[in-house]
Formats: structure tokens, sequence, C-alpha cells
């Protein structure tokens, strides 16, 4: 289908083809289903919430529930204060959900709906039960990505459920994951725990959006950071955040509101990027990294030793959200690999400048943009072919036209099993990923062999 793209770049301001990309709503709608017990709220018309909740769907192979304000021509006109008020009157008599997460849409932004002062009146006129929640974030569609919209609903968590003046509870440290997988977050959870430490990891979808079949459904799961926890997230005595782009800004708001102390780290992905992980929670806890951990580490080293003669000197594309891809062009580079292109359509300089900081001195730097599409690196990639793409499904026609050896990594994938089930972060979240790179490298070399050459030992 896409034969006849050109290889010459012509600069595009307003307009993007196959965005590297998608809304915030839906990151936010993602990090509130990590709440337990919590419906996600989706403040504007009726079909971006049926959107949101179907690219979730599709992605996890989960039912997402989510509610909606059902906007129509006349909220569009005067507001949709009292589509809210009767949407969360209904919401807690029908469906009686501990948390209602809020987040607005680009038509609700573009009135300018209050929607602090909606829920305050809510709650005084008796529509919010007692001992219940309605948090909420600002996410309009027309800025942003989808892990700009996690970001603020992760943030908004902090702005409601963190209480000033805490008494620190020792060896407690909250853990933001940033926007990645259930079982990445699950991972993480054992890896704080396997430190005698206690995590409050948040948001936590591992066992909402991976739950096993019982044959009995439940509308909430029992995973998700529970509220109870939440409110202790000011009395932790550290917060160890994931990512620039999804977890900076609620740590931030964090230390502001709670005097919680925080750590900015990578997205664990790899060796280095596991490393700094463990060695900011050691600095400031004083704990130490488990020798099942350190095992694990040699594993991984051991495998990327092993298999370095296929994947040195390899030409690879890279595209996806921010935080995981930074971490894999790291992990990728540590093999011998070269990436050629890197991008996000998520903006922040801060992509570029931390990927030429972490690229720095390689034989060859490549091509690295934030707020780009994948029209623009198939025109990177025809000018220098690679041997390897990685990234999400919509990848998958670049593949196709350039004959291109694919490994699916990130957000969404439509089209393949696994991804929602095994991790990708610390030690042997890297020895599964570098299995998956290696064999798609190994598969192609089958392929394209000739019978001489078509070896029953690789």
């Amino acid at each position: 289908m896409l034969d006849h793209t050109t290889s010459e770049i012509t600069p595009r301001k307003a307009l993007r083809v196959n965005p590297a990309k998608t809304c915030q709503p839906i990151g936010a709608m993602y990090a509130a289903l990590g709440i337990n017990r919590c419906l996600p709220h989706s403040h504007g018309s009726q079909g971006c919430c049926s959107y949101h909740r179907s690219h979730l769907t599709r992605h996890y192979k989960e039912p997402v529930m989510a509610s909606t304000s059902s906007f129509t021509e006349g909220a569009s006109v005067f507001g949709g204060s009292p589509n809210l008020r009767q949407s969360l009157k209904t919401i807690f008599q029908t469906y009686d959900p501990d948390v209602v997460a809020v987040h607005t849409t680009c038509l609700s932004e573009t009135i300018g709906d209050d929607i602090p002062t909606i829920v305050k009146k809510a709650s005084e006129d008796g529509i919010v039960p007692r001992g219940k929640w309605v948090i909420h974030a600002s996410t309009p569609s027309y800025a942003g990505s989808h892990v700009t919209g996690f970001s603020n609903m992760v943030k908004g968590m902090v702005d409601y459920f963190t209480n000033k003046g805490e008494k620190k509870v020792k060896g407690q440290i909250n853990i933001l994951p940033g926007y990645v997988e259930p079982p990445d977050m699950r991972k993480l959870k054992s890896m704080v725990a396997e430190m005698g430490l206690t995590p409050v990891v948040f948001p936590d979808t591992s066992d909402v959006l991976d739950t096993p079949k019982t044959g009995h459904y439940e509308m909430y799961p029992p995973g998700g950071t529970k509220v109870e926890k939440l409110l202790t997230t000011g009395a932790s005595e550290y917060t160890m955040a994931m990512g620039h782009f999804s977890s900076k800004d609620p740590a931030a708001h964090l230390e502001l509101k709670g005097g919680v102390p925080f750590t900015l780290s990578d997205t664990p992905i790899g060796v280095q990027a596991t490393d700094r992980f463990y060695q900011g929670i050691m600095e400031a806890t004083g704990a130490e990294i488990p020798k099942a951990q350190l095992d694990d580490r040699g594993r991984l080293v051991d495998m990327m030793t092993d298999y370095q003669h296929y994947l040195y000197g390899k030409k690879v594309a890279l595209w996806g959200d921010p935080d995981q891809v930074i971490s894999l062009a790291e992990f990728m580079s540590d093999m011998g690999m070269q990436p050629v292109c890197i991008i996000t359509g998520t903006p922040g300089k801060i992509f570029e400048k931390r990927l030429k900081a972490i690229l720095e001195g390689k034989a060859l730097m490549p091509v690295i943009a934030q707020k780009q599409d994948l029209f623009y690196l198939h025109q990177v990639i025809k000018k220098q072919p690679v041997d390897l793409l990685v990234g999400n499904t919509y990848g998958k026609y670049i593949a196709r036209a350039e004959d291109t050896p694919f490994v699916r990594f990130g957000f969404p994938i439509l089209d393949r099993a696994g991804h929602s089930y095994f991790p990708s972060v610390g030690y042997k979240g890297g020895i599964h990923l570098l299995t998956s790179i290696v064999n798609t490298l190994l598969d192609r070399q089958d392929r394209d062999a000739p019978d001489e050459r078509f070896e029953l030992v690789l």
C-alpha cells in the first residue's frame, strides 16, 4: 500500500500522515483503570468514549469499561454541566464505583467546562455519595498525546489523594511506572518488594487488563491501586518516577504537595536503564539489590554476548512512546545495533536531547525527531534502508512495502498476541525483548537463505 512513498522529504507544519501517537483521553482512561474499582468517565461526545474504549480493548483483548457525558448539540453550545451531573447520578446509583475519574475531550475543553466546580456542586447536592471520589484531569485531544493524558491523570490522582504532612512510613516508596503494560507494572512491584521495601505503585493496571478467565464477569476486577493505598502516598519516604514524559509532572506535584522527594529515571528497559533504576532505589533507601536480580542481569548480558554476531551493526528504525523508545534505543545500542531513525509523535524537545546524550560518540548518529509521523520515518529509511523495524502495529505497512523484518513493541499492538502478558522492564523483561529481536532476525535469515546456506544450526 505504501510502495509509492517518496524519499524526498518536504517540510510539513499542519499535516500528519500515520501519526506515531494517539490522543490524550486514551492515556487518561488507561491510567484511571489502574485504580481499584474506578470507572473512567469521558466528558464529551459519545463517539469519543467509544473510540477510546475500543482502541484499548483491541490492544488488551479485554473489556474496557468507561462512561460518557454524551454531549449533544445543546451541550456543545450551553456547556456540559447538566450532562456531567446526570452522569454522576446514574453512575453511582447503577454501577457503584469507588472512584469516577473524569477526563475531558477537545469539545468540553473548547467550551471551557469547569470540572472542579461542577463536581464540587454535585457533591454538595448529594449526587456524589459520602465515601466516594470524583477526580479529574484536563486532557484536550488537540494537545500532547496519549502519554500526556496518562501523565495528567496520574497528576490528578496525586492532586486528590495525596495528603500533606503525613508521618513517613519506613520502607514505603512510591513507584510511578509510567505508560507501560500491566505485566510491567506487576514486575516493578515484585522488583521493589524483593528489596525488602513496600511499593505503592500507581497507577497499576495489572489484574485489571490481564485478568484470568473465571467464568464470572466482574465490572471491577481485583487489580488496581486501592484508594486507601493512594491516600498513603504522602507518607512514603521516596518516589521513583519512570519516564520524563509520563511521570515527571506527577512526581514533582507529589513532592510539592506531600513533601516526598523523587528520582526521575528512564523506563527500566535493558541493562543500563535497569541498573539506574536499582541504583536510584539503593541510594534513596539503603536497600540492596537481591542476588536473584543480579543473576538475571548476568543471564541477560550472557545472552547479549551469545548473539552478538547476529546483532552487531544491524540498522534499526524505532518509533513509539518517548519514554520507552529512549530506553529501547540505548538497549539496542548496547547490543551493537545501530539505530538510524528514532521518532515519537509526542511533543517534547527533551526526547531529542536525551537520545543524543545516550548515543553520543557512536559511529552513526541517527535521525531523531519528536512530534513526527510514520510517513516521515518511511521517507528516512527510503534513503537509508534498515535491517529491522521496531514499533507498534501501524508500522506493518512500512514493513510490507520495504520487505523489512518487524518486531512489534509499544502501544497499540492490534495484530499479535502476548504483548500484554510478558514484561519488557527489568533484566528478565530484557531477555524476553532480546529473544523477540533475535528470533525475528533469524526467521528472516532462514527465509532468505539459498538451499546451500539453509542451516540446521544458526
